[in-house]
């Protein structure tokens, strides 16, 4: 879990922003606590009232709006009473148990997160102090509620890090209506900016995850020939939808020379993993004496890894693309090795399942499975 806290000086503008968010469909009001009525009854001035009742307490103070986002991983999916309770317990750690505030469940990014509304006025007009919060308060309080709710812990990480990609929405796709070309940008932009990928080929493996391909055109075209680029939205089957947009127009201008000078970086820039990711498809192997293609394929989707293998007119397969997700790379087959060409590991595959015995944990997805065998002993 990763925690920001965010202060400000318009309580109005913050309630105005989630609230929004609600009208549009982006968000869901989750959890009131210390204000009089149902969730269901109270409108927007009555929840601004509340608040202000407070402000008014001490008007010198101007720095009086308190904006608390929670991220969790985008692996987890805590239901709305989780989330109630994770944000009760973080409100009462980091002292504003006593105020009144407002939980927002977000639906505009691809990982869970909460916001939370509230001021630091409190009913005897003093203010909570916020200096070095995060600190002070934040940090000890999300380290406890990840041990206290099994959290996927967020030591080390960035807040960029925590949050995943969001999908083109294709049902939403309606060309000239909805803001198509945003959507492109915000996932080509993520992926151009966090995954190290040492060909367009490779580029468009993760893209497709997210329902946008690059595309140069065919190779006898001016635009291929000019090295001109566009993108599309695609459908669950690949085929693109609606008009395209040059690369040049979108922000960051993700150009095909631009991306070519990243290809080049990333050579290096990925080095790191490659022994991660043979790894981990070392040890979906390991717990399989028999193994099929598509049980291969789904225990290396719950370790965060996708894999993908081309395949010819004939139904010959020719190739296989992991896109590792957990450490934002990808590789071809043949460039971890040669054990791990599309040849080799198509030759390792059984027509049906036989999983190495584990006893009492059968029942249990892979990921979890190594995760209990890599304890240490003690």
């Amino acid at each position: 879990m990763v925690a920001k806290i965010v202060s400000g000086k318009s309580i109005r503008g913050l309630l105005n922003y989630n609230e929004s968010k609600v009208k549009a469909g982006k968000a869901e009001l989750i959890m009131v606590s210390r204000f009089a009525g149902e969730t269901s009854q109270l409108g927007f001035n009555q929840k601004l009232q509340r608040f202000e009742h407070l402000t008014d307490l001490n008007s010198h103070v101007k720095t009086n709006s308190v904006h608390i986002m929670l991220n969790f991983d985008f692996m987890e999916q805590p239901d709305y009473f989780k989330l109630q309770q994770i944000a009760a317990s973080y409100m009462e750690k980091i002292g504003f148990g006593e105020q009144p505030y407002l939980v927002y469940k977000h639906e505009d990014a691809a990982h869970p997160h909460i916001h939370i509304v509230t001021t630091n006025i409190q009913e005897d007009g003093s203010r909570i102090n916020l200096h070095d919060i995060g600190k002070r308060l934040s940090e000890p309080a999300r380290k406890e509620l990840e041990k206290e709710f099994g959290l996927i812990k967020a030591e080390g990480k960035e807040l960029k890090d925590a949050i995943a990609i969001k999908a083109v929405n294709i049902e939403k796709a309606e060309y000239g209506k909805t803001p198509t070309k945003r959507a492109i940008t915000n996932v080509v932009t993520a992926v151009t900016r966090d995954y190290k990928y040492t060909s367009l080929a490779e580029m468009n493996a993760i893209l497709k995850q997210f329902n946008v391909i690059a595309d140069r055109g065919k190779e006898d075209t001016q635009m291929f020939q000019k090295k001109g680029l566009i993108y599309s939205i695609i459908d669950e089957k690949g085929n693109k939808m609606g008009i395209p947009f040059k690369a040049s127009s979108l922000n960051g201008k993700p150009t095909l020379p631009n991306l070519e000078s990243k290809f080049i970086q990333n050579e290096e820039k990925r080095k790191p993993y490659k022994e991660d990711l043979k790894a981990s498809i070392d040890k979906v192997f390991t717990a399989y004496q028999q193994i099929t293609k598509e049980t291969f394929v789904k225990e290396l989707a719950n370790l965060n890894i996708n894999a993908l293998f081309r395949q010819n007119e004939q139904g010959l397969t020719y190739g296989v693309t992991f896109v590792d997700n957990k450490n934002k790379t990808v590789f071809n087959g043949s460039d971890l090795g040669k054990a791990y060409s599309a040849k080799a590991i198509s030759e390792r595959f059984s027509n049906q399942d036989k999983p190495v015995h584990q006893p009492q944990q059968t029942s249990k997805p892979l990921h979890l499975i190594l995760s209990l065998n890599n304890r240490p002993v003690i």
